[in-house]
């Protein structure tokens, strides 16, 4: 698991979306997980989220709307230098309009 906390639970709730749950359960969870649970609810892609005992290992459950098609998050790392990474990010990020429409 290591650093792909994000990515698993981003994996798990499109699982349940696509088996028709309504809510689904997070383990184990970090403070960029929640910040990112919470720019989903903005913009309404999940109904709600409660986190429980965060100061130990934790859980966050989850509520889900259906209107989630896919999410993934760069797991990708490399090394690069700092003059490096404007071209790094046009190589390897995608286009301006894949994800929220602003």
């Amino acid at each position: 698991m290591g650093r792909r906390i994000l990515n698993d639970a981003l994996r798990s709730m499109v699982n349940a979306e696509r088996r028709g749950k309504a809510m689904v359960e997070l383990k184990p969870i970090s403070t960029v997980m929640s910040s990112f649970l919470h720019i989903m609810k903005n913009h309404g892609y999940i109904k709600d989220f409660q986190v429980y005992d965060p100061h130990r290992v934790g859980r966050i459950t989850v509520e889900l709307l259906g209107r989630i098609n896919d999410c993934k998050a760069l797991t990708h790392r490399k090394d690069i230098k700092a003059r490096d990474v404007e071209a790094y990010r046009l190589q390897t990020l995608p286009t301006h309009q894949v994800g929220l429409c602003q």
